[in-house]
């Protein structure tokens, strides 16, 4: 029998008064939680800023290696043969980090202790960035969000992320390995507006740095709404990347 088990039995025959049963864990976390005060006011729901993810005001690419740039160049030759016209996007799969950032859809940031957690409408999706001074994972097994840690710089949120599942892509035709990093810097530029700064690192992909700049806009009376990919999906792909079903029934 556990302890917590045990502890409510002995509240329920009135053994001990139940001010005795309060955890040492609830008294930290009460602690915990009045640190959040202190924290920048995020609150509401937030929309990416649409002119910044297409069209003339989207982000230039980055600098790719010989072999990354051979990977993408084949990517695109396979689509004048007719496939790779859809991404696995088309069965469902996670848009993944750090293209999940960059769909045109809205987040929400929820303050916990040591966490900050981002509610995503796109898929369903849950980032967990920890904030409790922990090191990245050594060996993570890959996810699709990868492994996030953050700190908190004033008012600026500082995230790196490692451990990105390779089936989700940096960009048009390109994978990440086990060695691509990410690092995000969340803070507003105004009260209602906030600029994701993202650098994207990995040696055998880009030469320097890629950079991408997302704005969101706050919405205070907005809600997430619910998104199952999977309900009366007729937009399917095959394993190259080509329409399988006929969408036009």
């Amino acid at each position: 029998m556990n302890l917590a088990f045990r502890s409510l039995i002995a509240l329920a025959v009135g053994l001990v008064p139940a001010a005795a049963l309060v955890p040492v864990s609830a008294v930290a976390q009460d602690k915990g939680y009045a640190a959040l005060e202190k924290l920048p006011d995020w609150g509401g729901v937030w929309q990416p800023d649409w002119s910044g993810l297409f069209g003339p005001n989207a982000p230039k690419g980055p600098t790719l290696t010989p072999a990354a740039k051979k990977t993408v160049d084949d990517f695109n030759a396979g689509k004048e043969r007719g496939e790779n016209l859809q991404s696995r996007a088309a069965n469902c799969i996670p848009s993944g980090m750090p293209q999940i950032m960059r769909q045109p859809y809205p987040i929400e940031f929820i303050y916990s202790p040591d966490r900050v957690t981002l509610l995503h409408e796109t898929y369903s999706q849950v980032r967990r960035i920890y904030t409790d001074g922990r090191p990245l994972p050594e060996d993570p097994d890959p996810a699709f969000n990868g492994w996030s840690v953050g700190h908190w710089e004033g008012d600026t949120l500082v995230v790196d992320t490692i451990g990105l599942n390779p089936q989700t892509t940096l960009m048009e035709g390109l994978h990440p390995t086990e060695n691509t990093r990410i690092k995000e810097r969340f803070h507003l530029t105004e009260p209602d507006l906030m600029t994701v700064d993202t650098e994207i690192t990995d040696p055998a992909l880009f030469v320097g740095t890629y950079n991408l700049k997302t704005n969101y806009i706050r919405k205070r009376d907005w809600q997430i709404r619910e998104y199952v990919c999977e309900e009366n999906n007729r937009d399917a792909a095959d394993d190259q990347g080509r329409p399988s079903m006929d969408i036009s029934k």
